[in-house]
C-alpha cells in the first residue's frame, strides 16, 4: 500500500521501529498522529489530503504525539 510505504520511509528514518507502530487501514478526515496507552503511535493517513502533501508533516505529527 502507498500510504503505509510512504510512513515507513518517515519512520524508518526517525529511527521508530515498525513494530511500535498501528497503521489502520483505512484514512480518516482529519488524519493523526496519537499514542495509545500501550505505548505505540497509531498514525491514520489524512483522507481529504493527498499523501505526498500529508506524509511532509508527519515527523511533527510523530514528535507531538511522544511528549
Amino acid at each position: 500500500m502507498k500510504e503505509i510505504d510512504a510512513i515507513f520511509v518517515v519512520t524508518d528514518a526517525l529511527g521508530i521501529h515498525r513494530e511500535s507502530l498501528v497503521i489502520p487501514l483505512g484514512p480518516a478526515t482529519p488524519g493523526r498522529v496519537r499514542r495509545l496507552p500501550s505505548g505505540k503511535l497509531e498514525i491514520t493517513v489524512d483522507a481529504a489530503r493527498p499523501i505526498d502533501e500529508w506524509v511532509r508533516e508527519l515527523p511533527t505529527l510523530i514528535a507531538a504525539a511522544q511528549k
